[in-house]
């Protein structure tokens, strides 16, 4: 069986809706609801004792992209997140599972916002099938580090793709 993830949010390699677009509350621009899609995974290799959900943008102009979106230790019997399930003011997310800063500098996802008049950046929205039931990390562990855990920690990822330009 093959570890897959999609979404009811959106279709892999379309535009992202409005929904998951940064809120004008972060002052960069973009005015969309700031909702976590709904992601839903299956397929997890034998041996997952814990889930990770991240998002990247590698097309944000920092040279190292943008992290949008770190949950670590997710219990293995969990194979989906609900819509704004990173909503930092109220999290939908299951017990145990722990979000890490972003990029934005703070736990909890954070909306798509390519710079105006930008090329349309991709957000990988991936699931980490992983051989561990916790990675030694809190909230204010920076998205670099996690993924130093996760690199060695993976058993398999899957990745839907969404779009954003403005």
């Amino acid at each position: 069986m093959t570890f897959t993830v999609k979404s009811n949010s959106f279709t892999d390699g379309d535009y992202l809706p409005q929904a998951h677009v940064l809120s004008a509350d972060f002052g960069l621009g973009c005015a969309g609801d700031n909702q976590s899609p709904h992601l839903a995974w299956s397929g997890a290799p034998a041996g997952t004792k814990s889930f990770a959900v991240t998002c990247y943008d590698p097309d944000a102009p920092t040279g190292s992209g943008f992290w949008h979106w770190v949950v670590v230790n997710i219990p293995p019997d969990v194979t989906e997140l609900a819509l704004d399930a990173g909503n930092p003011r109220n999290p939908k997310l299951p017990q145990g599972a722990l979000q890490t800063l972003t990029d934005f500098g703070t736990p909890g996802y954070g909306g798509a916002c390519a710079p105006e008049g930008d090329h349309p950046h991709r957000y990988l929205f991936t699931v980490l099938a992983v051989g561990v039931d916790s990675l030694p990390v809190k909230t204010d562990t920076p998205a670099a580090a996690v993924g130093f855990y996760l690199h060695f920690n993976t058993l398999a990822k899957a990745a839907i793709m969404g779009l954003y330009k403005r």
